[in-house]
């Protein structure tokens, strides 16, 4: 494909996209978490294209205008990797390197486990294979996931999330996204209407955990995990390691926390480049 790509469409939904770096390079996609779009990658992808590579980084479901679907059960893991796998077949390729980090990190493990011909390399940041996930629920990461029951309650969550992503407040402060990020969530999350969308990728999560297994991943595959994550725990970082049967690299960030494309870009883009590369 010589032309960029700014939108595309999986079935009646329409997804915003960043196309950026040498038009002709490998293309790499890039999958945002929560509660951020695309822009998430603003320091790393610059890196990326420093080695040649072509980053797309999509606005997922919930995010882009027009793909905000209504039901929960639209906001399943099958439904977020057909996503990716549409964006693969717009850009006219038969693989691509995959990226994702949180929720992102969860699109782009289903992704590859289910789609392995289409995806060529997976680099997982901060977020476990799913399977591994629930492995780990009573191994301390219920404790670390309690938010993720807050979020999943009607209403309330947009109510006080949306007060929480005002410039300034006090529980901005407590996340530690760095301010650069923080400060543009209430525009970017709030005043553009992705809050609910954004929100039901936990409310989807009752029909992914009901007959969705996600099988091992066949393809070269590096998770990169922080140890000082506080939302992500040791015991499902370490069971990762069972759910891959592709080439497979663990790397830990010392001493970093959730945040690892908005504080250490470096070492995430090294880890990106290393997998491609190897």
């Amino acid at each position: 494909m010589t032309e960029r790509l700014t939108e595309f469409a999986n079935g009646d939904l329409v997804f915003d996209v960043l196309d950026d770096g040498p038009i002709d390079g490998p293309p790499v996609v890039l999958l945002h978490g929560f509660p951020q779009r695309a822009t998430a990658w603003e320091l790393v992808a610059p890196l990326l294209h420093d080695k040649g590579f072509r980053t797309i980084a999509p606005d997922q479901r919930g995010y882009s205008p027009r793909a905000r679907p209504p039901r929960r059960r639209d906001y399943r893991l099958g439904e977020l990797a057909g996503d990716v796998i549409a964006l693969v077949d717009a850009l006219g390729v038969d693989r691509v390197d995959l990226v994702g980090h949180d929720w992102g990190g969860s699109a782009a493990w289903t992704a590859a486990a289910r789609h392995p011909d289409r995806v060529r390399t997976l680099t997982a940041i901060s977020t476990p294979h799913p399977a591994a996930f629930v492995q780990a629920m009573p191994r301390g990461q219920l404790l670390r996931s309690w938010y993720m029951a807050f979020f999943a309650l009607p209403a309330v969550p947009e109510f006080l999330l949306a007060r929480s992503f005002r410039p300034g407040s006090a529980a901005l402060g407590r996340m530690g996204l760095p301010e650069r990020f923080s400060s543009r969530l209430h525009d970017d999350i709030v005043i553009s209407g992705a809050l609910p969308g954004a929100l039901n990728w936990y409310r989807g999560m009752p029909f992914s955990l009901r007959g969705e297994r996600i099988p091992p991943v066949a393809v070269p595959t590096t998770f990169v995990w922080s140890d000082d994550d506080a939302y992500l725990g040791w015991p499902a970082a370490r069971l990762t390691a069972g759910w891959v049967r592709g080439p497979y690299e663990f790397r830990v960030i010392r001493g970093a926390d959730h945040w690892l494309l908005e504080k250490n870009p470096s070492d995430v883009a090294a880890a990106i480049i290393d997998r491609i590369g190897g």
